[in-house]
Parts: structure tokens; sequence; C-alpha cells
């Protein structure tokens, strides 16, 4: 049995590149475009229209409140071809749920309240 590293991630201001890096050890992975993870893409180049990320959705649970993630690491995160959606976690539940009934593909990483 294989275990991946687990980074603290206590409350939202610890996430980071860092703590969500462990979405590219698990498969599926998440904002893979044309084999490529989390990286944004070298001046001058287009993304593969035809390549389709792993998971469409990255639904981040911040705990009891919604809580704004520093602009940098979203910016980071959308260059890499991932989607965010960042709520309270009872609410990222929720969201995880649904997209996954309508067959998205979609990610969670959750805060417990």
């Amino acid at each position: 049995t294989r275990s991946a590293p687990s980074p603290q991630v206590g409350s939202y201001r610890d996430i980071s590149h860092e703590s969500l890096s462990l979405f590219r050890l698990l498969e599926p992975r998440i904002g893979t475009r044309g084999g490529r993870s989390w990286a944004p893409l070298p001046l001058g180049t287009t993304a593969d229209p035809t390549a389709r990320p792993l998971a469409e959705i990255l639904v981040l649970g911040t705990g009891d409140r919604v809580e704004r993630l520093h602009p940098a690491l979203l910016r980071h995160m959308r260059a890499g071809g991932i989607a965010v959606e960042v709520q309270d976690t009872a609410n990222a539940c929720a969201t995880f749920n649904f997209l996954m009934s309508e067959k998205r593909l979609t990610a969670a990483a959750l805060i417990p309240p």
C-alpha cells in the first residue's frame, strides 16, 4: 500500500499550491491538459482544444463559512486548467454530490466545519 503525503490543512489560510499538490498524485488527476498537470502554458502557446482535463472542477470547502483564497493561488489553478468553486463545507459537499450526479468530472477538498 502506498500512502500520499498529507499536508496539514487546518483552515483556509493553509490552502496553498503545495497543499493542493496531493491531487497530482491521485487518479484521476485534475487540471491535466495534454499530459501537463497544474502548470501554466508557455508564453505564446495555446492549449490543445481536444485535451480534456480529467476533472473539470475542484470544489473547495473552507469550513463553517466561505473564505476567500489568495488571488494568486486561484490564478495559478485556473492557468493550470482547473475551475475552482469555493464554498462553506456543507454547501461544497452538496455541490460535489450534485456535480457527480450529473456525471461531471469533479474533485473536492474539504475542511471540516
